[in-house]
């Protein structure tokens, strides 16, 4: 009985904190509704091969720290067009979670304390208001541009100052260049500002 109600108060732990990275910082930011299904059966996933595995183990979670750790090390060197860097912070963190509260050796508080902590710096980490004149945009500009003074100031006139670009593509046939740009955006670009530009082509939400 004593397991059963551990087992209950940690799950229960891991499905609120997997709930509030869910539902109350990644959707609400990101409106990615296809992800919440990956995130929520990822961290229940781990949660549950890691449990059973440190039961199986007499505890001791060796183990079920090992195998959490390598799906950790996998997802961290996944390289995929398909997600944005944020939200491989968020798989991440979805992934320690599950883990954490999955450990039977680790004590509930603590299990709790660690996960508020995530929780925490995950907010803060990608708060809207955190830097928010920094940006990313991939650009397609009807030019195709052989000079990059050039090119910088044609991102400059349309965009903001170029901080970083990286040109994908140049085709001098049908006069189009394609550039993967950070910019810092011009103030009356700003929520709050009164001012609005249009967006770019292509950039990134």
């Amino acid at each position: 009985m004593d397991t059963l109600r551990h087992l209950a108060a940690h799950l229960g732990l891991d499905l609120a904190a997997v709930c509030l990275l869910t539902f109350r910082l990644y959707h609400p930011r990101h409106g990615r509704r296809e992800l919440v299904p990956s995130l929520l059966a990822l961290n229940v996933g781990l949660f549950t091969v890691v449990h059973v595995l440190a039961a199986a183990g007499g505890g001791h979670g060796g183990t079920s720290l090992g195998l959490g750790l390598f799906g950790v090390l996998s997802l961290v060197r996944l390289r995929s067009d398909a997600l944005q860097q944020e939200e491989v912070a968020y798989y991440f963190t979805a992934m320690v979670l599950g883990l954490l509260c999955a450990l039977p050796q680790l004590g509930l508080p603590t299990a709790a304390g660690l996960s508020g902590v995530l929780l925490l710096v995950v907010h803060a980490a990608d708060h809207p208001r955190l830097l928010p004149g920094s940006r990313r945009a991939l650009v397609t500009l009807d030019t195709a541009h052989g000079d990059p003074a050039a090119l910088r100031a044609d991102l400059a006139r349309r965009l903001g100052e170029p901080l970083r670009w990286t040109v994908v593509t140049v085709d001098f046939v049908r006069d189009l260049t394609v550039v993967d740009v950070r910019y810092r955006a011009p103030l009356a670009a700003l929520p709050g500002t009164g001012a609005h530009r249009a967006p770019a082509v292509g950039e990134a939400a």
